[in-house]
Order: structure tokens, then sequence, then C-alpha cells
């Protein structure tokens, strides 16, 4: 499955309106602010249509997905948005991981836990907010809104240190364009980011950067941390892969139309999360050229002035540690 799909439900008093663009989207809240209404509504319509009193707008099924037999329910489920409740122990098992790598459904995932087991983007972690009555009416509005944000450039001239997730390519750009300004360290993994944070940030600002688009499930983490008062900067693009295919180093029409709406090319049955979808494209696009990538190890020309200054002109965020 792939492609963007917009939703609306609604009933006499209530609307939900928001789009999903990705396989993993995970709604986050405190109760009674609205999450449970939302799928009561989609049961209503699946069960009753028409006599529910509930209208529901999408180019492909939605459906509720409950504890009972779930794997043979979703089993029988194909090119549909599943809705899971919080509560369903079954989401942050090893089966049902399994699962979602390999369905042609999406998930939209209602929970206040971290799904470790899953590779979500932070750009799909959304909270529900009433914003206004809509069009003039009495039924009340909701909305979906991003819970994270990114780097403030505001905090940037106090960064003391660089916090990379990785080890391999990523690390080496970064720990070379950067050795001149400030020490680059490698967490050597995404699960290994807080603990070297609750070490390194108490005492000055550190700078995270990590790929977002499989970096959901350590943001409650990073948050805590932030809110325990540790000093983080966070830069969080898509992916290292999908920065230098933004670069316009791989210059080709193709690209451009991937990179201008890439829900509509990666197939969610062969690639879990966009990380992956952009590290094949920068592979395939670069293979038998003298930008050959390898994840493992960088290609040293892409720190030649020309193809380095390139990807930095892509990080706009990162501001002053870049001049």
């Amino acid at each position: 499955m792939k492609g963007k799909y917009h939703i609306t439900i609604e009933n006499r008093r209530i609307r939900y309106e928001f789009t999903i663009r990705r396989n993993i989207t995970v709604i986050r809240g405190d109760s009674a602010s609205g999450k449970t209404q939302l799928l009561e509504m989609i049961r209503a319509f699946n069960r009753q249509n028409g006599d529910s009193g509930v209208t529901l707008q999408c180019g492909v099924p939605c459906i509720v997905l409950d504890s009972v037999r779930w794997e043979y329910t979703l089993a029988s489920l194909s090119q549909s948005i599943v809705f899971i409740d919080e509560g369903n122990p079954f989401v942050s098992s090893d089966e049902f991981a399994r699962t979602v790598r390999s369905s042609d459904n999406y998930f939209v995932i209602i929970t206040r836990d971290s799904l470790p087991n899953l590779p979500y983007s932070v750009d799909e972690i959304y909270g529900i907010r009433t914003s206004s009555k809509y069009a003039g009416l009495k039924k009340t509005y909701n909305e979906l809104y991003r819970l994270y944000g990114n780097v403030s450039s505001g905090q940037l001239p106090l960064v003391k240190m660089a916090v990379i997730e990785d080890s391999n390519a990523g690390f080496e750009f970064f720990d070379a364009v950067l050795q001149n300004r400030l020490p680059c360290v490698s967490a050597g993994g995404k699960s290994a980011i807080p603990a070297l944070l609750r070490k390194e940030a108490p005492d000055r600002m550190i700078l995270m950067i990590a790929d977002g688009a499989a970096f959901g499930a350590e943001m409650e983490n990073i948050e805590r941390l932030m809110e325990a008062g540790y000093k983080i900067a966070l830069y969080l693009p898509e992916s290292f892969e999908w920065t230098i295919l933004s670069s316009g180093l791989v210059d080709d029409t193709e690209t451009a139309e991937i990179l201008a709406h890439p829900e509509d090319f990666i197939e969610s049955t062969k690639y879990t999360s966009w990380e992956q979808f952009f590290t094949a494209l920068l592979i395939q696009k670069t293979d038998k050229t003298y930008l050959r990538y390898s994840k493992r190890k960088l290609n040293r020309v892409y720190l030649q002035e020309k193809e380095r200054n390139a990807i930095l002109d892509t990080m706009s965020a990162l501001g002053p540690l870049l001049e």
C-alpha cells in the first residue's frame, strides 16, 4: 500500500479531518482528548453504515482492530487503514511488529507508550485538539497536530557536542564537517541515544542528529530528558540518504518527483520506514557513478568541496554550526 489518504469522519456533533501519509501513524493524548470517540465513530460506521449517523469518507476502508483474534482479522484485511486503540497488549509484541512489516495496510495506533519494535517517524506522531466550531455550526471540529518539531536555531550557539545516531556513513560525514567546531560522538544506534544523552547533556548543550523517519519510538525518552532539564537540540531529517538526495547531486526528473511526494512511491510491504526506501534509492541512483553510496562506509567523494557544500546547503536548520 502506498499513497496518502484524506479521512473525514463526522456525525451531528463532531468532525475529524486528517491525512495519513505513511504506513505507521501514532496518536497520543490524555483521556478525554477525543481518541476513543474517533474509534467509536469508525466502529459505528462499519457496523451500521447509513443508520449510524456517522459519515466516513476515505479512499480505502477504515477498520478498528480489536484484541480478540487480531491475527486472523488482520490477515483478512488488505489495502485498508487499520486503527488500533490503546490498551491492546498485542501492539507491543514482536509478532505484531513482524506483521506490520509485511502488511499492505496502513496502521493508526492510539497509544501513550512508545513502540520500540516499530520504526515510525517523528513526523507521524500526533495529538488531537479541538480547533474551532466547524463551518459556523454547533459540531466541534477536531484535527490532528504534530507533537514534535525540529532544532531551534537559538540553541545552536550554545552547542558543545554532537551526538550522531549511527556509526557509519552519516557519522563519518558529520564528524568530518563539524570536527573544527565541536566534537562528534556516535551513539551506535538509536536505542543507545537516551543513555548517552543522560551522560553528556546535564552540563552542556548537546546537538542530537538522527534519522527522523524511524526515530519516533525514542522521542518520548528524549522529551522526558528535556523536561528534566537536560540541554538537547534536535536535528531530525528523514535520513542522511534523504539529505544527499535532496542536495541535487543526484539530478534527474524521477528523483525530483519522488522527493516532492515520496508517499506515492514507497510501498509499505517492501519498506517499513522511509529511511529504508531512501537508502535503497540512493544506492540505486549512484551505482556505477563516482557518487557510489554505501551505508557502511562513506565514499570520500562526499567530502570534496562541491559535494560537501551541496549537502550542507540542505541543512539550513544547522546554520551557525556549518558556517
